[in-house]
């Protein structure tokens, strides 16, 4: 894999940190979250990617074919999944602490009382 690759899924990755380390709104935290786990899975499929290769579950191609590791896939499939859980969760609990406390501001939650 070349350099260029891992440049990109740590630039993805450090856009992702900057927008949670510096949000003053939680909706944008939980989008800078997304951004964060996105650039997992996209180094998932990067080290299960090879050139050339094929899809492995073929009946039709060899034994020595170069194929693609489907390990790595479902991994990145399931990242995809994980993140929809997160990111539903933490939405709701978002809606609910606006409805508690009528902010968004992670920085106001800890001075309020309820």
């Amino acid at each position: 894999m070349s350099a260029l690759f891992f440049a990109v899924v740590a630039w993805v990755a450090g856009a992702g940190l900057y927008g949670i380390v510096t949000s003053r709104h939680s909706v944008h935290q939980v989008i800078a979250l997304i951004v964060l786990q996105t650039s997992t899975y996209v180094l998932l499929l990067g080290v299960g990617y090879k050139a050339g290769g094929v899809a492995p579950y073929f009946s039709d191609i060899s034994r020595h074919a170069r194929t693609v590791d489907p390990v790595v896939q479902a991994l990145a499939l399931t990242d995809v999944v994980v993140e929809a859980a997160v990111t539903t969760l933490l939405l709701a609990f978002i809606i609910q602490a606006h409805k508690r406390f009528g902010t968004v501001d992670p920085q106001q939650f800890s001075q309020l009382e309820g």
